[in-house]
């Protein structure tokens, strides 16, 4: 078949088109002839378009496919996209791990004129996968954006020095496995990474959890408690949510970082440590300070190095790469056996902006899975919130913050408690707001707010609105 009439397009080629996607692609007849291939499958190949031209698809995706070329024709017959993995030896006898892609080309009758395959190379995501590869943190973190080099590029320097990390970015966006990346690639690989949650417990729980306490400290107190510090010696502290770490801890923290000891609660003596601290926030530390709600001097002595991991929609390229990870991850602890995602699944995935980061990505991955009765992951397997998705609520948020603020009339930054005081508050107007719009209809209010019909009914008894 001439490639020049197979399709017919005003002002534009078919290798333009083809050109500007950056996985391999090629244009198939019925006849398995190559039709057109873009420069991604020249590369892969190392044959010109120009070779590939009229040759069967065989000798130029030579490939462990053996009967799955079956899967050709059968596209060709039922008109239905499919997906699989397999192998092609290029021009230069190189194995290629790749996921082919494979749909059917019809002309305005729907009769099928030829199939368009898609060649996406995976050996990095099999690299990742295997066993030899777990113990190189580096491999943990799954990116290859621009963005996400950088801070590969940065782990071995990060790794080699004591110096104190600060690790800002989103919620979600992995500061933990990076902390302990940096951890494990470090000379206190051997001893222990502990992480405290900052935010997580109150102020005297909190001190008694990160310096220890002597028998008698306080009511309870019937046996000594070494504390975090004292249990990760030689090793490496994460604290996280560091911003949320109360006034007086910060100035207890400071004395640790300077003087490389401390007093338990309750003690008399003072306790030497050597540990490593590495923290994080998703928050403004420098806001934080300029509020008088952070140590201008703490803030300094933790920023010594200095991480951002950005959000998932800003990194260029990986969105595919975690869901694709994510996907053979899951599908493999459930043993479940689904091929992937279908072209409108991966659409909606792709462009979706992961509020809540990679955490969030895997969470949607997962429940996927877990949900898919067919042979593909379709839309009706991803969770309804992604196509309702709550409607923006920051400034409610701020307004509802700054009265609760107000009504304690205190300097101190807010809590946990505080904003779930005010997110109750916006919760139970939204469900009201919702009710109104769907004229009591509990099920179309359910459909407004993105929830299933039980999670509305119960919150609806949570906020006595029932």
């Amino acid at each position: 078949m001439n490639s020049q009439n197979f399709f017919s397009l005003n002002n534009i080629t078919v290798s333009e088109i083809l050109n500007g996607v950056p996985h391999g692609i090629a244009v198939v007849d019925t006849d398995l002839h190559i039709v057109e291939m873009n420069h991604s499958l020249e590369s892969y190949t190392g044959y010109t378009a120009s070779e590939a031209r009229g040759v069967f698809i065989d000798f130029i995706l030579r490939s462990s496919l053996g009967n799955n070329y079956q899967a050709f024709h059968d596209v060709l017959e039922s008109g239905e996209t499919v997906s699989f993995e397999g192998d092609i030896i290029n021009k230069h006898h190189k194995k290629i791990p790749i996921q082919f892609t494979v749909s059917p080309l019809k002309d305005q009758d729907e009769n099928p004129v030829g199939i368009h395959l898609l060649l996406e190379d995976i050996s990095y995501l099999q690299l990742v996968d295997k066993n030899k590869c777990r113990d190189d943190g580096s491999l943990k973190i799954i990116g290859h954006s621009p963005q996400m080099q950088e801070i590969f590029d940065l782990l071995p320097v990060l790794a080699q020095t004591d110096a104190s990390i600060l690790i800002t970015g989103q919620t979600g966006t992995g500061k933990d496995m990076l902390a302990e990346v940096i951890h494990q690639r470090s000379k206190r690989s051997r001893h222990p990474f502990i992480k405290v949650n900052c935010g997580a417990l109150p102020e005297s729980l909190l001190e008694s959890e990160l310096f220890g306490h002597v028998r008698g400290a306080f009511t309870g107190a019937v046996k000594d408690k070494p504390g975090i510090f004292r249990l990760a010696q030689e090793g490496t502290i994460f604290l996280t949510e560091i911003g949320d770490l109360p006034l007086p801890l910060q100035v207890k923290l400071l004395s640790v970082l300077d003087d490389k000891e401390f007093f338990p609660v309750g003690g008399s003596h003072k306790v030497k440590v050597d540990v490593r601290i590495i923290a994080a926030t998703h928050r403004s530390l420098r806001e934080l300070v300029s509020h008088g709600k952070f140590r201008e001097d703490l803030f300094y002595r933790l920023n010594v190095l200095r991480l951002y991991l950005p959000a998932v929609k800003d990194r260029d390229g990986d969105i595919r790469l975690l869901l694709d990870h994510f996907f053979r991850e899951i599908s493999a602890g459930l043993n479940k056996k689904i091929k992937g995602f279908s072209p409108k699944a991966i659409e909606i995935l792709t462009s979706y902006s992961y509020p809540g980061n990679v955490r969030e990505l895997r969470n949607i991955v997962e429940y996927a899975v877990n949900i898919c009765q067919g042979k593909q992951v379709r839309p009706d397997s991803l969770p309804q919130y992604m196509f309702n998705p709550l409607p923006k609520i920051e400034k409610p948020v701020k307004a509802a913050e700054q009265r609760f603020e107000s009504s304690m009339n205190v300097s101190m930054p807010v809590t946990v408690s505080s904003q779930q005081a005010g997110w109750s508050d916006i919760e139970r107007d939204l469900i009201l707001d919702a009710l109104k719009k769907s004229r009591g209809n509990r099920s179309e209010a359910a459909k407004m707010l993105g929830w299933g019909r039980t999670t509305l009914w119960r919150k609806i008894n949570r906020h006595g609105l029932a």
